[in-house]
């Protein structure tokens, strides 16, 4: 007989257990815990239980303050901290099953941008873009810097201990390298590598110079819009994304740069399989100008000098963190006609969280002018703000190839990591 209750007992618990365990797959709460992500509050959010029958304890940690990553506004963005602290999870506020981090992010408010710019970026050393074949005396195409070791995308540092900063630098150093010993040492970046490599200058009879056999590039120049403005500080973000070489897809390590209003007088309307882009031309007697000191993943970034403003900002808005952007409605700013900001209806379609990248959101044009105008996102639109809720979330980034109505959108957090508080970041 005890034998028999204690085997009903075991199948009574081994059926509780079974159900329990249903019901927990079941609930859409547990389903969201086992999901945890990592999450950010700001400073003016309580911490709320977000699963059901599940109880959480805070433990607060100490400051982090060796590599901040959002600084105060009210400082500057050269100074503050946010506060780390972990969270368990506990089920009937008994047994831990769970922790997680939490990352609680001071108060920033930022004005948001909208306006035009004209961008001129001088890189670090010369890019090469191309190779370009010299005819020997014998008449045979000869291409000495490719033999040598030399590829599209390598960045020229140095020639004979020179510095190289322009394509006429490059120009110069070869044809007197060629002139006294015949032999360029050159010294490059390959892969985030710097080597060097000793070539053979060949004297080239249609140009009466001695030449290498390469396409050079020192320089990037094109439109873009402006993403936000410290009022504190004066430092800026712009673009959403990183300036690459047009024929190498190459970061540009910036030299020296500078940006200054530009004026958009035509649309080239973006549809299926060719993006559009808007066409200007730099302001000469620029209201305001800034320097580019970083050109990242997520943007470029520097200070500005002058007089600008968002009509529809007099004053700066709060910052929305990435825990804070929801799918749903928003606006973005941007010109399209001369140096006129406009206001412009979208929807986040899709919020990517934990990406540090410059595609954290699926954007699309719903504003009728803007479909009408431009045919949805297209190029120069890079670095639009976007706002949610009266809070600056983020900056237009991309266009879809295939559907000009939809676009990538980068965090605004993200670009104030990346652009701002790295200081590592060039």
């Amino acid at each position: 007989m005890e034998g028999d209750k204690r085997v009903r007992k075991s199948r009574i618990l081994v059926l509780f257990g079974l159900l329990f365990c249903t019901f927990l797959c079941l609930n859409p709460g547990f389903q969201q815990f086992v999901e945890f992500p990592e999450q950010n509050l700001t400073q003016n959010q309580q911490l709320e239980p977000q699963f059901h029958g599940l109880w959480a304890r805070i433990i607060k940690e100490e400051r982090v303050v060796s590599n901040p990553t959002i600084s105060v506004s009210s400082r500057g963005l050269d100074s503050g901290i946010s506060e780390k602290i972990d969270v368990v999870y506990k089920l009937f506020g008994i047994f831990p099953i769970r922790s997680g981090e939490i990352e609680v992010m001071p108060p920033m408010k930022l004005i948001p941008g909208g306006q035009s710019i004209g961008v001129s970026l001088q890189t670090k050393g010369v890019l090469v873009v191309g190779q370009a074949a010299i005819e020997d005396k014998a008449g045979h195409k000869v291409f000495p810097a490719k033999e040598a070791g030399i590829e599209v995308g390598d960045t020229l540092l140095k020639i004979n201990n020179q510095e190289v900063r322009t394509d006429q630098d490059v120009s110069n150093a070869v044809n007197l390298a060629g002139q006294e010993n015949g032999v360029a040492h050159v010294i490059y970046k390959h892969q985030g590598q710097i080597l060097e490599k000793f070539i053979k200058p060949l004297f080239c009879v249609e140009t009466g110079r001695y030449r290498v056999g390469l396409f050079v590039r020192d320089e990037a120049a094109g439109v873009g819009t402006l993403s936000f403005i410290d009022p504190v500080t004066k430092q800026y973000g712009a673009l959403g994304h990183v300036i690459t070489d047009a024929d190498t897809n190459q970061k540009l390590e910036v030299y020296n740069g500078k940006i200054m209003a530009s004026t958009i007088y035509a649309i080239q309307k973006g549809k299926r399989g060719h993006p559009g882009e808007k066409i200007g031309s730099f302001v000469t007697n620029s209201s305001f100008s800034g320097t580019i000191e970083k050109n990242t993943i997520t943007g470029i970034f520097g200070k500005l000098r002058g007089q600008l403003a968002n009509p529809y900002y007099k004053e700066a808005i709060p910052v929305g963190w990435e825990s804070e952007v929801k799918e749903g409605p928003a606006k973005i700013y941007t010109v399209i006609q001369g140096e006129k900001i406009e206001e412009f209806d979208i929807n986040i379609d899709r919020v990517m969280y934990n990406r540090t990248d410059s595609k954290n959101m699926i954007v699309r044009v719903t504003d009728p002018r803007l479909l009408e105008a431009t045919g949805g996102i297209i190029q120069g639109m890079s670095g639009s703000p976007i706002v949610q809720n009266g809070k600056l979330i983020g900056a237009v980034t991309h266009v879809f190839v295939n559907d000009s109505t939809r676009g990538y959108g980068v965090f605004i957090q993200n670009m104030i990591n990346e652009g701002i508080n790295n200081k590592e970041a060039a």
